[in-house]
Order: C-alpha cells, then sequence, then structure tokens
C-alpha cells in the first residue's frame, strides 16, 4: 500500500505555484499517496477543499470551521455546513474539519480570554451537534485545551461521531481519554522533533490500530525539513520515526495506517 494523507491543506496561497503538478505527481501510479483529505478550516478553505476533491480522483474533502476563524462565523454559516454534508456522497466529503479548540492566541485580558474561549466552545459545541445530525466523523483541532476539549466532546456526541484527534501534541494520559471515546490519533511532523518527548511517549502507547498519519501541509514540516513549506512527500519521514518507535518495519506502518483511515473515513 501507499500513505494514505488524512490532514493537509493544499489550497493554501503557498501551493499557488506549483498545487496541480504536485498533487498530480503524488497521486500518479508512481507517487508515493494513496488518497489525500483536504481539510477546510473557513467558509473559502471548505469551498476549496470541495473543489480540490472534484478535480482530482484521489482527494477527498473535510469541512468545518477552524476555532481561530469562529470571530467571522454566523448561522447561516452552520446551516451551509450542515446542507454540504446532506450531499456528502456526491460531493466526495469524507468528514466534518477542522473544527475543536485553540487557546494558544487568546487575549492576555482575563476577561477577554475568558470571552473567546467561551464563544470557541459555543461554536465547537455547534459543529459537533452537526456532525452528530450528519452521522459525519470529526477531525479536531485541540491546542492548550486538551480537557476542554474532552469535555465538549463528551457532552456532544463525540463517542457517537468518532473521528481523528489531529496533529496529537498532549500526553499519553489524554490520549487515553480520547481512545476511550473512540477516537483515531493523527501524527504527523512534531514526532521528529528532538523536544517531542511527551508525544514520543504517547506514540509508543496509542494502539497501531488507532493511528492515522498526516502532515498538516503546508505547516508543520518534519525533520529533516523543519522550517520549510511542508508537503505530502514528507509522511515518509512521520513513518520513518513510528516505525522506530513501534518496533516495526516502516512499510507494515504505512500499510497499517492506510487501512485504518479508510475504515474510518470510507466504512471499509
Amino acid at each position: 500500500m501507499k500513505i494514505f494523507e488524512t490532514h493537509a491543506h493544499y489550497d493554501d496561497e503557498r501551493f499557488d505555484e506549483d498545487r496541480d503538478e504536485l498533487i498530480s505527481s503524488m497521486l500518479s501510479d508512481t507517487g508515493e499517496l494513496d488518497y489525500i483529505v483536504n481539510v477546510g478550516a473557513s467558509r473559502q478553505g471548505c469551498e476549496a477543499s470541495l473543489a480540490l476533491a472534484a478535480q482530482y480522483e484521489k482527494v477527498y474533502a473535510a469541512i468545518g470551521f477552524h476555532p481561530e476563524d469562529i470571530v467571522r462565523l454566523k448561522e447561516s454559516d452552520i446551516e451551509w455546513l450542515e446542507n454540504m454534508l446532506g450531499e456528502s456522497k456526491t460531493r466526495k466529503i469524507v468528514a466534518l474539519g477542522e473544527i475543536g479548540l485553540d487557546y494558544y492566541y487568546v487575549s492576555d485580558d482575563a476577561d477577554m480570554a475568558a470571552a473567546e474561549k467561551k464563544q470557541q466552545r459555543e461554536w465547537f459545541a455547534a459543529q459537533m451537534n452537526v456532525a452528530y445530525r450528519t452521522h459525519m466523523p470529526v477531525m479536531i483541532h485541540s491546542r492548550d485545551a486538551c480537557q476542554d476539549t474532552i469535555d465538549i466532546l463528551k457532552s456532544n456526541h463525540g463517542q457517537e461521531t468518532g473521528g481523528i484527534i489531529h496533529c496529537y501534541s498532549y500526553s499519553m494520559e489524554a490520549a487515553r481519554d480520547f481512545l476511550n471515546m473512540g477516537f483515531s490519533i493523527g501524527i504527523g511532523g512534531v514526532l521528529t522533533f528532538k523536544n517531542a518527548r511527551k508525544l514520543v511517549e504517547a506514540a509508543a502507547y496509542i494502539p497501531m490500530d488507532r493511528i492515522v498519519l498526516e502532515t498538516d501541509s503546508p505547516y508543520m514540516a518534519p525533520e529533516p525539513n523543519r522550517g520549510k513549506r511542508n508537503d505530502s512527500r514528507n509522511i515518509k519521514y512521520v513513518a520513518e520515526k513510528l516505525a522506530q518507535i513501534k518496533g516495526l518495519d516502516t512499510q507494515e506502518v504505512i500499510d497499517v495506517t492506510n487501512q485504518n483511515a479508510r475504515r474510518l473515513l470510507f466504512g471499509e
């Protein structure tokens, strides 16, 4: 099997110069990839993800509103999201995401920070309920908000929707909570970083049948390309590191994570 890329942003402007050439090459008969899920984070990003899924046979879409985008969000956007998910088969939508919480950039002012966090939680819960109503798995973004993320998933149908905790960076103990709710764990370039001890411990703990691979391209490039524009060809470095941690062959890691992604996103 080839690599299943479960989380990328090829609609990003950093791919404007070589997007078609790059995607076509990676998904060709001689390319590295089996499938790509392009993930929307804003209304514009969602529409671009749907367009890429329509253009390329082996590109699929996830659509949802990132916590950093919710300041612009309106109820009509949630209605649009639910309508699109109702057409998931024809539009090649495999998940609702990325959605969640990101407390990293909230205000330094305590009152403003509390209001921003509350707003994020409300829109996160609203999108979880859309996922439940449309029977879609979710792709969860969570940064500096572990316990609130767990609490919202538990109280808003997370155990029914399932999905992927994207770009996992929390502890082994937190992984246990997500796994117990039925979630899979998305592992990307952070695993290769020298300061990733906590994630290495979590990766060693998480069962192989609950791990999927991702890049979050164009962000989070793994070593040895850290700091450069990321693309899905770099997943091989993540697979190699995970194989080292698990004591497995790299191809076995690629095969198992591909099967995991197909089962979760395609229902195979």
